[in-house]
């Protein structure tokens, strides 16, 4: 009797519940993150995995079409996660950004934004390709994955892809954050990644906010806001490019 009225209870708030529920998964995420890598994968890398996961399991368990969603008491995931909520993320990032610290890298930092969004993204399409996809849609989007993880679904919702593909754009950034997370100590030295002019070119040719993030918190602390700040730049930049010019080119040369 007990559950079944925490039940309803729970579903009839399902945007709340969702709220609750994400909460406890970041928590978690970041209690693991800490305790078996040492904050060498980022805790957000662990929740997206943890995500897809769950989505899976969600969608073999009630054979439906929006994973975890589709269970009553988590509905409201499927609200948080949508678009709406995805669009307010994106544009309240963007607004946290002084454009004019942007200048402090020069021209060479602007355009290691746009360089590190095409290259990502092509090679992202060649990946597609060698897989076989043939659909410009599809290959833009897996291509946008390889970007970052927020570039693939936006680009896939707007150019109208298909779930699943939207859903390996995801995996695609997700597997490209967690190379740069546990890559940047490694390559640091090398590529004289030890100031923050570098920073702030790697971060926009990189482009992944938590994996630069993190990257450069595991080499140098003092390093992470100039990388997570052309990195956010680079996110705005693909979101605008990927669905747009860069598809034109993919739909051209298809």
């Amino acid at each position: 009797m007990l559950t079944e009225t925490l039940t309803a209870v729970l579903s009839k708030n399902a945007l709340i519940t969702a709220f609750l529920f994400i909460g406890f998964l970041m928590w978690l995420s970041y209690f693991l993150s800490e305790k078996l890598t040492r904050g060498q994968i980022h805790g957000s890398a662990v929740a997206i995995t943890i995500g897809l996961v769950l989505a899976y399991l969600g969608g073999q368990y009630t054979g439906g079409s929006k994973g975890l969603a589709d269970i009553a008491i988590f509905s409201g995931v499927g609200i948080m996660g949508g678009a709406m909520f995805r669009d307010f993320a994106i544009v309240a990032t963007a607004f946290g950004v002084k454009t004019d610290e942007l200048k402090k890298a020069g021209w060479i930092g602007a355009a290691s934004v746009i360089i590190g969004v095409a290259l990502s993204f092509f090679i992202g399409a060649l990946v597609a390709v060698s897989f076989g996809y043939t659909d410009p849609v599809a290959i833009s989007t897996i291509g946008a994955g390889a970007a970052t993880y927020i570039v693939g679904p936006v680009t896939g919702t707007a150019l109208g892809a298909s779930s699943d593909v939207i859903a390996l754009s995801v995996a695609a950034g997700l597997t490209k954050s967690v190379l740069v997370m546990v890559g940047t100590p490694f390559v640091a030295n090398r590529i004289g990644l030890n100031n923050p002019y570098s920073a702030m070119i790697y971060g926009g040719l990189m482009g992944t906010t938590s994996g630069v993030a993190a990257g450069l918190a595991a080499t140098d602390p003092k390093l992470v806001p100039y990388g997570a700040m052309t990195a956010t730049f680079y996110t705005g930049a693909g979101c605008l490019l990927a669905p747009s010019l860069l598809f034109l080119i993919v739909r051209a040369l298809a």
